[in-house]
């Protein structure tokens, strides 16, 4: 096809945006509810994973050692501890450092705890583990490889709690993928029925245009344009008005920060860290919906 024949083609598509601007409306609305349906899903679905991995981050066990233990032990276990596959973490604990926090709960601690000479608690090291679904696995693993020092007297760890946290994440998993998936779905044939209401309003020009020898691929192009260009304005459309309403969310919530802070909980995703992303995912997604919507809506009138 020579170049003239496509500026023609593409000047075509622009025009009958205005010239069916009824319907083109109608089309970028339905596009525009459709994007934001999609992505405030994910936008929370991201959200409700970093909160997860907030809760998970705080996490920790704690390896209490014996009183007798010597600094070159302790420097043994903490290179091994280091090296531990699934240890992202690892901190000594000095039972000094322990005492002092301990004391610092009461405020009349020195009277309290005059007759103790030095501190009664253990050294210890606290870690913070990578997965928490192998969290069994690697502090059997830590135990066993000093089970016959001796070093270790206890192993404090929150079994329960990562065992819920494991299976809270793969629940938010597929729940929000099946939302994500039907809303997606659903979209796709709300938007397929919204052009090919708008393509059915031109079926006669569609007509006109076969009989007189046009091949499919010209008519198409047309509303293929159309489609790209409404499905591009829906998408910057939807970045903006996301923009606005999950920064005027993220302000609400914020209100409560005392509560996110007492459910071990971390921030928002800021939305200016993730705009570019999420602008570029609507555009193209919004084009890739509005062309083929469009183009798949001409073939029935294609058939004369």
């Amino acid at each position: 096809m020579r170049i003239s024949s496509m500026k023609y083609l593409v000047g075509q598509g622009v025009k009958n945006i205005w010239t069916n601007r009824v319907m083109s409306f109608a089309s970028f609305c339905v596009l525009t509810v459709s994007l934001l349906l999609v992505g405030f899903s994910l936008l929370a679905t991201m959200n409700i994973n970093r909160f997860v991995s907030g809760i998970e981050n705080r996490n920790e066990v704690i390896l209490y050692l014996d009183d007798n233990i010597t600094d070159e032990a302790i420097a043994e276990i903490d290179g091994v501890l280091k090296s531990t596959e699934n240890v992202s973490s690892v901190v000594f604990y000095s039972k000094e450092q322990a005492w002092e926090d301990e004391k610092a709960k009461y405020e009349n601690a020195d009277e309290i705890f005059a007759y103790f000479e030095e501190s009664p608690l253990p050294d210890a090291f606290r870690i913070k583990i990578s997965d928490v679904s192998k969290m069994r696995r690697t502090i059997t693993a830590i135990d066993a490889r000093f089970a016959s020092q001796g070093y270790i007297i206890n192993i404090k760890s929150p079994d329960d709690f990562a065992s819920i946290l494991t299976s809270l994440k793969s629940t938010i998993a597929i729940i929000s993928s099946a939302i994500i998936i039907a809303l997606a779905i659903v979209s796709m044939v709300i938007i397929s029925n919204a052009t090919r209401a708008s393509v059915f309003a031109r079926s006669r020009e569609i007509n006109i245009m076969k009989y007189v020898g046009a091949t499919n691929t010209f008519i198409r192009i047309p509303f293929f344009v159309e489609g790209m260009l409404t499905g591009a304005v829906a998408g910057i459309v939807s970045s903006v008005a996301t923009w606005l309403v999950y920064e005027k969310i993220i302000d609400i919530l914020y209100q409560e920060n005392n509560l996110w802070k007492a459910l071990g909980m971390g921030e928002f995703i800021p939305y200016d860290t993730i705009w570019l992303k999420v602008s570029l995912a609507y555009v193209i997604v919004g084009i890739v919906f509005g062309a083929i919507g469009t183009a798949a809506s001409t073939r029935k009138h294609l058939k004369v």
